[in-house]
């Protein structure tokens, strides 16, 4: 766009941005028909059709942009710039500012940074730079470029010109978290692409926060990755990532500080077009349900895949007072109350006093009595001191095998399942 005849210099803006692909659209009728062969004669004169050939489609061609258009949330804004000196003398102390302006936000760009205090113009001479920003905020934006330059009679002038373009969301992120029976917690993070065109993800990683380390789930056994060497994902296709986030030592005994650290971390995810356009997008801070624990919390801590029936199942437990008061503890497992029990078993222990925050390990066995996947239940923790009693149901499974089970020839997954953090 040309600025106003009345300065003295013109401003033009152009958005660099790669060109788009479009189809020749071939419309023809027979010799008999009312328009005969006027169609054929625009064919002819199209620059998108092989001469001699009109009505053979010639595949897609670039089409260079036409206007500033919209752009995706992520991806670099860039312009070009160009002021032009149009008159017959000199123009002096030129200067050109660029801002870019949205709903919330007014930003400087750098331009002509390589350049120490205001310019000369000579008659046809031109000063131009291009400048980049990454688009950070959905919605309208206005990119306002000013030039200031002094007039022979010694007036200082100024005028602006004023671009606006929109800025869209390209990704559509869903998260859903699952707290693990462990203090692990599983991240599904559903991206879809809700641009016009295919896209390629580059990269999409879950960044944690300090209370966290990350375990991406989405490689197979052999390292190789569950989606193909390039994910591409058409217009409205999404596809899942899943990560495991486990607390760090320092507060994995803490309840307090466990049940405080609900920031899990942000999603970074790299895309490009399929001209080659790269975008980047990172999530706000992801934040798991905060955790409500009641006045104990049980957890296994060790524990085998698999046992062979007849053999004894032993593993180690934990419990943590997670009230405010002391507890003097019984533990108590019980397996003649429940119909069709896997397992046989009965123990009795006294933990002792457990102070507020504090926790303590003890060991169980039992003996399985059928094969298959068997559920370990019925644990109980009686206060001493309330007279109060804490029941814990299908915080451990095993898979029992038999005698002559062989584990080169069958490769067993943990059916370990660990207890979900369990209050009473």
């Amino acid at each position: 766009m040309t600025e106003q005849t009345e300065h003295l210099l013109a401003l033009k803006v152009m958005r660099l941005t790669r060109p788009t692909l479009v189809s020749s659209q071939i419309v023809t009728a027979e010799a008999k028909d009312l328009p005969q062969n006027t169609f054929d004669k625009i064919l002819r004169g199209t620059a998108t059709t092989v001469q001699g050939a009109e009505t053979l489609t010639a595949g897609q061609m670039m089409l260079l942009p036409q206007s500033f258009g919209n752009i995706y949330l992520g991806e670099t804004f860039s312009s070009y710039v160009c002021v032009h000196n149009c008159r017959a003398h000199p123009v002096s102390s030129v200067t050109v500012k660029a801002d870019l302006q949205s709903n919330n936000t007014r930003i400087s760009l750098p331009i002509h940074v390589d350049k120490e205090g205001p310019q000369t113009l000579n008659p046809d001479e031109t000063m131009d730079d291009v400048i980049h920003h990454e688009v950070k905020e959905i919605g309208t934006h206005i990119l306002v470029c000013e030039v200031s330059y002094m007039t022979p009679a010694g007036l200082e002038t100024s005028f602006r010109k004023f671009f606006k373009f929109q800025v869209v969301k390209p990704l559509d992120v869903k998260t859903k978290f699952y707290n693990a029976e462990t203090d692990e917690v599983y991240l599904e993070a559903q991206i879809q692409n809700i641009t016009v065109g295919p896209i390629c993800l580059e990269k999409v990683e879950l960044e944690s926060s300090e209370q966290y380390t990350v375990v991406p789930l989405n490689n197979l056994p052999t390292g190789e990755s569950v989606f193909s060497q390039r994910t591409m994902l058409q217009p409205q296709n999404s596809c899942q990532f899943l990560y495991c986030i486990k607390p760090i030592a320092e507060i994995l005994n803490d309840p307090k500080a466990l049940k405080a650290a609900n920031n899990i971390g942000k999603l970074d995810i790299v895309w490009r077009s399929n001209l080659g356009e790269r975008g980047r997008l990172q999530t706000s801070q992801l934040q798991r349900s905060p955790i409500e624990y009641g006045d104990l919390r049980l957890a296994v801590t060790e524990a085998n895949s698999t046992v062979k029936i007849g053999d004894a199942f032993d593993f180690r437990c934990r419990v943590t007072n997670t009230s405010e008061r002391s507890m003097d503890l019984v533990m108590h497992l019980n397996t003649k109350t429940k119909i069709g029990c896997g397992y046989t078993g009965q123990t009795e222990i006294s933990l002792g006093p457990l102070e507020p925050g504090k926790f303590k390990d003890f060991g169980l066995t039992v003996c399985p009595v059928r094969l298959g996947l068997i559920t370990i239940s019925n644990l109980q923790l009686t206060d001493v001191f309330m007279k109060r009693k804490y029941e814990f149901d299908d915080f451990v499974q095993v898979f029992v095998v038999e005698e002559d089970y062989n584990e080169e020839e069958f490769q067993l997954d943990k059916y370990v399942r660990y207890s979900i953090p369990q209050t009473a």
